[in-house]
């Protein structure tokens, strides 16, 4: 940690002087029409409805891209797009009335036609779209009564449709450019984009005739891997903020330097140490109850996250209504961990590869997992990856061991998909996501909702360890930037500087 903070010291000396790639001959603050932040990992594409990076989110949705709907930093879905919304008894049939005068930024108007071409596109054989199971495939019709009005038409009620219609994978594309989405999305959002340098930065810039003026006339996204950079590129003022901040060691640093403003907040992440069901031994529950047994999830949130976290027992948030504390069906106990193992017929040490991509909870996490790991006879061997190997690799399915904070809200349905990549499959729980979806009595679903947080619990699908508390961390004098995460997202509009 002190040589964490002499290196962030360093680098920031340096860049004040104008020295490395942090040099600055004015600080990013003096201008107060624009706008730097950091970001931890950069998006693999600028479309959000063909990717699953939570990235993509944090540059494009609300700047760029928007849907009919808004979920707010306290959780709250608002209208967006639609400026109204009516719901049938039976929550099966939804009626959406779009706003008007509302145009993309090539000067196309926004019609109903586009909800209907972007929904199309979702529930597409060969989509990509991380929603398409749990949302896109459950739209039975989509019917345009006129240019303002689209109604939805379901197979099964489904009341948190609203919600999901907020998030990235419901952003409403353009119909005549949706295929340069990737790298030119054009939307309906305040921003265009300006610039992308790979590696880099993303630059938006606002659209002259965007339907409300934002303060912020041009902001960057820098891509900031490094905890220690991080912390050097505030201090040194080459950015202005960092509105998921990932070097915990150095919150309280920021709390005591009055030119900054440090705020803490909630997210939907369930961080957790993934295994591949389907490679042996993992695909013995008996196994995988080992590894779970063999964790502390208290020492990895006290020793990782410096205690900005909470621990958790199965792939659900605290956050979540209905959410059930399960953590204790796994204590941490190392000899129980070994007898399951012996129970299970593996010969120790068993060899695996713990695959981490950049981000520190998963860097500096992983070695403590391998630690904790090879105390009860597995022996994990580190393999250090970008974020582009990560989502060509695990991702894909070819892995052992990896750690990954899965920070989408209510994305429970990933276990009916049998593809995902950490290869669960059990009838059981897709009867249970099926009853949960199909009923709109809400003590039904709650019943439902609880007995799959406790299924995905006993078969100890993966290891889950931590609910991560968001901190913000952002210059005085600037307000409206998040500062808690219910999605991915940075709502630049609502940003601005004190006069």
């Amino acid at each position: 940690m002190k040589l964490q903070r002499r290196l962030a010291l360093t680098l920031a000396a340096a860049a004040i002087a104008g020295a490395g790639w942090l040099g600055a001959a004015t600080p990013a603050w003096a201008a107060k029409d624009t706008l730097v932040l950091g970001m931890v990992l950069e998006p693999p594409t600028l479309d959000p409805t063909s990717a699953a990076a939570a990235a993509i989110g944090e540059v494009v949705h609300y700047n760029i891209l928007e849907g009919l709907t808004k979920i707010e930093v306290d959780g709250r879905v608002t209208p967006l797009l639609a400026e109204g919304w009516t719901e049938t008894p039976d929550g099966a049939t939804y009626t959406f009335r779009l706003r008007k005068g509302v145009s993309f930024s090539d000067g196309s108007p926004l019609d109903a036609e586009a909800v209907r071409f972007s929904f199309e596109r979702a529930k597409a054989e060969g989509s990509t779209n991380k929603a398409k199971k749990a949302v896109f495939d459950n739209i039975a019709r989509i019917t345009v009564v006129d240019p303002h009005t689209v109604i939805l038409t379901l197979d099964r009620a489904d009341p948190m449709l609203p919600f999901r219609l907020g998030e990235n994978t419901a952003v409403i594309l353009h119909p005549k450019t949706a295929a340069q989405a990737a790298t030119q999305p054009v939307g309906t959002g305040p921003y265009v984009l300006a610039d992308w340098k790979k590696g880099s930065s993303i630059t938006l810039s606002a659209r002259p005739d965007a339907r409300v003026k934002p303060a912020i006339r041009r902001v960057s996204f820098r891509i900031i891997n490094d905890p220690a950079a991080q912390v050097a590129a505030l201090l040194a003022g080459d950015i202005d903020g960092m509105p998921r901040f990932q070097s915990p060691q150095a919150v309280k640093q920021f709390e005591a330097d009055k030119r900054f403003v440090v705020q803490r907040g909630s997210t939907a992440g369930k961080g957790q140490l993934t295994i591949n069901n389907k490679r042996k031994p993992f695909d013995d529950v008996r196994v995988r109850r080992a590894i779970m047994h063999a964790i502390d999830r208290q020492a990895f949130i006290d020793g990782v996250l410096e205690g900005l976290g909470k621990p958790i027992g199965s792939h659900f948030a605290p956050t979540d209504a209905g959410y059930v504390d399960l953590t204790g069906l796994y204590p941490y106990d190392p000899a129980k961990a070994k007898a399951l193992l012996k129970e299970a017929g593996v010969a120790t040490p068993l060899k695996v590869t713990l695959t981490l991509p950049p981000p520190q909870y998963a860097r500096k996490g992983g070695e403590v997992v391998a630690a904790m790991l090879a105390k009860v006879g597995i022996e994990a061997k580190i393999e250090n990856v970008e974020w582009a190997q990560w989502l060509s690799g695990p991702f894909k399915g070819n892995f052992d061991l990896t750690i990954i904070n899965h920070v989408e809200p209510l994305d429970h349905m990933q276990y009916t998909n049998k593809a995902y990549y950490w290869g669960y499959d059990n009838p059981a729980f897709d009867e249970l996501a099926r009853r949960h979806a199909g009923t709109t009595n809400p003590d039904e679903r709650l019943k439902v909702w609880q007995q799959m947080q406790r299924q995905l619990a006993g078969d100890a699908v993966n290891a889950w360890l931590f609910n991560q508390t968001n901190v913000a961390v952002y210059r005085r004098g600037l307000s409206g930037l998040w500062h808690a995460s219910p999605i991915y997202a940075n709502d630049i509009a609502a940003v601005r500087w004190a006069r």
